[in-house]
């Protein structure tokens, strides 16, 4: 008998009362009362929009229980624990309900950065250990290893494997749960992955004066536009390139640089690239390490006008690692000197010495660069900082009566808390921070797995 039985085999089975929206349905014999209001909330394409059409569903009637509630709450009720996760997806994609299911499990609003703990270690294939994460809004996510990129799917129990033309592939963007943007400092071109069916869909370049070929150094997205920064071969012009996010085809060009004798500022090519949507700005960082220190820049980008609206130059305790924040209307930085986390208020933008210490500010002259390789990613209202094997969680807290400072804006104060149980804290340097849906994934030096964070109320 076919899951979904013909209407006509046994009419007695399902009952709509005259004058009512109550459906009654038999599912593996188990009989069920619903309304037609509560079927017609898994979307006009399910099966369950159709379910008073068929009088008996030959399938399990516990799973079906589940994906009810599930209907009727948005979420899946204390029950469905005691369920595979496997089983539960393959039946919510039978009735063509995944997407609920997806937005019950791995719902971004979910997230709960003081209850993370790590509760999952993705392995990898190979020896290689992750160079760059990418994840989408609602947790799939691809981990660049080597040559080739893993991705899991956003219940993280489907995993597939594409080898690339790369030889290390160093930055990675996530468009899509199956199409990413990838490239390297050391392979000419910006390759579009088809990493479902595991061919490149296309491969976009940047022409530059020498025509020396043009690596890639960073890249980022906003809803409209993908962003590219590229440096040539020869490593004496640089550019950013903004592309139409949907066509691909490229949109306009901003930050070209050529360099010319010791003009090192341009030199610099944008490493990391982070739209604020907030502001309608691309900001653009990267630095340089000489035999005189550390020194880099961070621009933010009017990408059509194609002007910078705001730089800062950081020569004294240089960013090892920034971060810009749309909710905190911020920018943060750990400082490759001193290892402490700065706040530069984007209220205040273009004043100068913008930059606050968070931390302690006696250990920016010390010269030990106690920051070389820390992260800082912002998720939300936090932000997150590695130092070695460790997490700091830095939050915003709201004073009632907090003075004016010289520019007319409240001072702001930020707390540092440290990150996950005691068992989940210290191992290897950390090498990447990355979030999506309701986890933070957390990649560490010489290790071949990704790890998944997850608050322990929310995990299944």
């Amino acid at each position: 008998m076919p899951p979904f039985a013909g209407l006509d085999s046994n009419p007695a089975r399902i009952r709509t009362k005259p004058d009512s929206n109550i459906v009654t349905v038999d599912v593996g014999g188990q009989i069920f009362q619903t309304t037609q209001q509560t079927l017609t909330l898994g979307g006009p394409k399910s099966l369950f929009s159709r379910v008073s059409e068929s009088p008996f569903i030959d399938r399990d009637p516990e799973l079906f229980s589940i994906l009810l509630s599930l209907l009727r709450t948005g979420n899946l009720p204390s029950k469905a624990k005691a369920f595979d996760l496997e089983d539960l997806i393959d039946e919510a994609q039978f009735y063509g309900v995944e997407p609920l299911l997806v937005n019950s499990l791995s719902n971004p609003a979910q997230f709960d950065a003081f209850n993370l703990e790590k509760l999952q270690v993705l392995p990898l294939n190979g020896r290689d250990s992750p160079s760059a994460i990418a994840t989408t809004p609602f947790g799939s996510v691809h981990v660049a290893h080597g040559s080739k990129i893993t991705s899991f799917d956003w219940s993280l129990r489907r995993k597939s494997t594409v080898l690339t033309d790369f030889t290390a592939v160093d930055s990675l963007l996530a468009i899509s749960p199956s199409l990413a943007a990838a490239g390297a400092t050391d392979f000419s071109g910006l390759q579009i992955l088809d990493l479902e069916n595991g061919f490149v869909r296309e491969s976009l370049d940047w022409e530059n004066v020498t025509r020396s070929g043009s690596t890639v150094q960073g890249i980022g997205s906003s809803p409209e536009f993908l962003f590219a920064s590229f440096e040539s071969g020869r490593r004496n012009s640089n550019s950013i390139m903004v592309y139409d996010l949907q066509s691909l085809r490229p949109a306009t060009e901003i930050g070209h640089c050529e360099i010319y004798g010791a003009d090192i500022d341009s030199a610099i090519p944008a490493t990391k690239l982070n739209w604020v949507s907030g502001y309608g700005l691309l900001m653009a960082s990267g630095s340089h390490s000489g035999p005189s220190g550390v020194f880099g820049n961070i621009k933010f980008w009017d990408i059509r006008s194609g002007n910078v609206v705001w730089e800062i130059k950081e020569k004294v305790d240089c960013f090892s690692d920034v971060s810009v924040s749309d909710d905190l209307s911020g920018i943060f930085k750990v400082g490759v000197n001193s290892g402490e986390v700065f706040f530069a208020d984007l209220r205040n933008m273009g004043a100068e010495n913008s930059w606050v210490c968070l931390g302690d500010g006696r250990k920016v002259v010390n010269g030990k660069k106690e920051g070389v390789g820390c992260k800082i990613e912002s998720h939300g209202n936090q932000v997150f900082c590695s130092k070695g094997g460790d997490i700091e969680l830095w939050t915003e807290v709201m004073m009632g009566n907090s003075k004016k400072r010289e520019d007319g804006l409240g001072e702001r104060v930020f707390r540092k808390n440290l990150m996950g149980r005691v068992k989940d804290m210290g191992g290897s340097k950390i090498t990447n921070l990355a979030f999506g849906g309701n986890k933070m994934f957390v990649s560490r030096k010489d290790q071949q797995n990704v790890e998944v964070w997850q608050s322990s109320v929310r995990g299944f």
